[in-house]
């Protein structure tokens, strides 16, 4: 069927016809567009939501096995010098390094501190040795 049939036996202008069928079109179009801004951020927050999610995922899963290791290691004892604990800034004994530069021994023993959650003073390293693989 002809458009200007439609419109004789609706009783309105092939004019007023096209534009209701142009607005409904436009109608459609705009809520498409908002549908698809709607999916957009609802799926960033998502992402949002399952990164902090890992993030405290992670944090848990780290923390027990971080305080069991703590509690099943025997409380660190503090460095002892001539009979009186050492200060907290010094260090004791002397450190032999082997095929290993003092910045490598340093992130070494920091790292080692770190991990382990025990103060760097409070360690005691007699040698590092580089291990060539």
């Amino acid at each position: 069927m002809d458009l200007s049939v439609l419109a004789a036996e609706s009783g309105m202008s092939a004019g007023e016809a096209f534009s209701i069928s142009s607005t409904g079109m436009i109608v459609v179009l705009i809520v498409l567009i908002v549908l698809a801004v709607l999916v957009l951020l609802i799926s960033k927050g998502v992402r949002a939501a399952q990164g902090k999610g890992k993030q405290t995922e992670e944090a848990v899963a780290a923390a027990p096995s971080a305080s069991a290791a703590q509690s099943a290691a025997p409380a660190p004892a503090v460095p002892v010098v001539n009979g009186a604990p050492l200060p907290e800034n010094q260090s004791a004994g002397q450190l032999e390094l082997y095929d290993c530069d003092e910045k490598s021994a340093a992130v070494i023993m920091a790292i080692i501190s770190n991990e382990s959650g025990i103060p760097l003073n409070h360690l005691e390293f007699k040698s590092i040795k580089a291990i060539e693989e």
